[in-house]
């Protein structure tokens, strides 16, 4: 789908705003399609004045006012006349920021079938009956279309698709007035148009001007809630098929982080004041909660194990997901205390070596075991400078429990949604320096235009993504696997070469990718094979597996089951 943009504006008596944001939209390459929606004298020559020297900025007149969901779509079945794919719609009244509108325009050419909307980020300056009220709709939003995928239906800043909108307001009438974007929303939903989010701050200027009126427009939600209520009877069946399909096939970053920050806090300090026994009692009753409210991943952890050949019973499963808590218990106490917990690293003398020469190394992990016990244990190895490559936008709640923790755990945490060139750029110094830098490999992308491929695991086909072998190209360095796992009352640091330097050559490079990535996916099926328990992937670990062409062995033998590490690939 090509991606044509440009921005529509409804005009309300907005003269006061109005040309700073024109200013801003033209300022990022966008043509801009006002709608005077009836607006006052004062505002029809602010207009004149924003269109008269800019050609791609123009104005349509309403002749008299007919509310900003007329004017917007006004502005968009003009830009659908003009060849524009999508509709950047900017409320006129001056709360949005505008900086925003780069990361909105990039995520909408992503997803181009998507709404893309902002996620309001209040300051201070927002009324507070305004912002508890907004909660009601969003309650009722989420009844409407029974998900909770709509994460805000009231925001003025959007790119709207624009072939979709239109074929839904020729369906349908749309909310004309201050029920038009919640309205928009929930039917493109029906329809089948997911939304995106992305924060954005908004503000309340204290000379802005706002044409909500609380007793009229208040009662016009409630009348457009009335309206939808019956609306999602009707679709109850699809929309509940559809979000059970969501959730089976969701990325792993989509699935919500379960549980509360003063939780983990909680019991941090109790494990730290009363010790891990009485920690457990505590510790047991909050997993068992989460176990049986959480069937997705008890799902997933049923087919892992089935998949690994252990035990699958019910008992067995819970053991999974208590051996997680206390997994996170471990690496907060690590955090606080690294002499808390016990950690064995036999290969640390030979990691130390690779290291003396004065160029960095690449460790290749998993999320399996406890890789937070290690990198906290390398606080206290002289000279050992340890650099964590992570996405954790699903973790935020335990990223800032260790956070708070200790000062050491954010201090060379690296977060990114890709590896793009400033991230390469960056690494390679660090590489330089002589400093070590730790990627898990186990999980495929955020982003969906990076490259993934599929790999056999456990004999079944699971995606896994590329971006490790080339960040180990651009690096140009010795690439080992590392796994810290428990084994007895603490850790163990599992560490082997993988690569003296992982070269893609020019013609053939991403073959030559897939071989190490599938190398990779046969050592982690022999540590998880061996230590089931400790595999904290809760989610299917091989949808979509079978999509990506699987590629053709390096060697010819099958690769064994627990096989035993090997000479130094090279």
């Amino acid at each position: 789908m090509n991606f044509n943009p440009c921005a529509v504006i409804p005009v309300f008596n907005h003269h006061a705003s109005l040309g700073a944001i024109v200013a801003a939209l033209r300022a990022h390459g966008l043509p801009v399609i006002l709608v005077d929606d009836g607006s006052d004298a004062l505002t029809k020559q602010a207009l004149a004045h924003i269109t008269a020297d800019d050609p791609q900025v123009e104005c349509l007149a309403l002749a008299r006012n007919r509310g900003k969901g007329v004017a917007a779509m006004t502005g968009m079945a003009h830009a659908g006349e003009c060849g524009f794919t999508h509709a950047l719609y900017v409320d006129a009244d001056g709360q949005h920021d505008l900086a925003d509108i780069p990361a909105l325009l990039t995520l909408a050419e992503r997803h181009p079938q998507h709404l893309v909307s902002g996620l309001p980020r209040y300051d201070a300056s927002v009324p507070a009956v305004r912002f508890y009220g907004r909660y009601l709709t969003h309650a009722l939003v989420w009844l409407h279309t029974l998900s909770f995928t709509l994460r805000d239906s009231m925001c003025g800043l959007r790119v709207y698709p624009v072939a979709p909108s239109l074929a839904l307001a020729a369906r349908v009438r749309i909310g004309a007035r201050m029920d038009f974007d919640t309205d928009i929303m929930t039917r493109l939903y029906w329809a089948g148009t997911e939304s995106l989010f992305l924060p954005t701050r908004v503000r309340y200027p204290a000379d802005g001007i706002s044409h909500f009126r609380m007793l009229r427009d208040n009662a016009r939600m409630a009348w457009l809630h009335l309206r939808l209520f019956p609306g999602m009877l009707a679709r109850s069946p699809a929309l509940l098929r559809r979000n059970h399909a969501r959730r089976r096939a969701r990325h792993w970053a989509r699935i919500g982080e379960r549980g509360s920050l003063g939780g983990v806090r909680f019991l941090g300090f109790l494990d730290r004041m009363l010790g891990r026994w009485l920690t457990l009692a505590v510790l047991y009753p909050v997993t068992a909660y989460f176990f049986v409210t959480h069937a997705h991943a008890r799902r997933a952890s049923r087919a892992f194990l089935a998949a690994a050949g252990a035990p699958t019973s019910l008992a067995r499963r819970f053991r999974h997901f208590l051996n997680f808590s206390e997994c996170i218990l471990d690496k907060v106490a690590a955090w606080r205390n690294p002499a808390r917990v016990q950690v064995d690293f036999p290969g640390l003398p030979q990691l130390q070596a690779a290291l003396a020469p004065g160029r960095g190394v690449l460790l290749l992990s998993a999320h399996l075991g406890n890789i937070e016990a290690a990198r906290a244990l390398g606080t206290r190895v002289a000279g050992l400078r340890i650099n964590a490559l992570v996405y954790s936008g699903n973790a935020r709640k335990l990223g800032a429990a260790l956070t708070g923790t200790s000062d050491a755990y954010g201090a060379r945490l690296l977060e990114v949604d890709r590896i793009g060139p400033e991230t390469a750029l960056l690494l390679r110094e660090k590489i330089a320096a002589g400093e070590v830098v730790v990627i898990v490999g186990d999980r495929t992308p955020v982003t969906s235009d990076s490259p993934v491929v599929s790999a056999p695991f456990f004999g079944r086909p699971a995606r896994f993504a590329l971006g490790p072998y080339v960040l180990a190209h651009v690096l140009e360095c010795p690439v080992y696997l590392m796994f810290c796992l428990r084994q007895g009352p603490g850790y163990r640091v599992y560490f082997e070469p993988f690569a003296a330097r992982i070269r893609l050559p020019r013609r053939g490079r991403e073959a030559a990718a897939q071989a190490w990535a599938g190398r990779y996916a046969a050592r982690l099926a022999d540590y998880a094979g061996r230590f089931p328990l400790q595999w904290y992937n809760f989610f299917d670990f091989w949808a979509g597996g079978e999509s990506v062409p699987i590629p053709a062995p390096s060697h010819g033998k099958p690769t064994k089951t627990h096989a035993q590490p090997g000479k130094l690939p090279v």
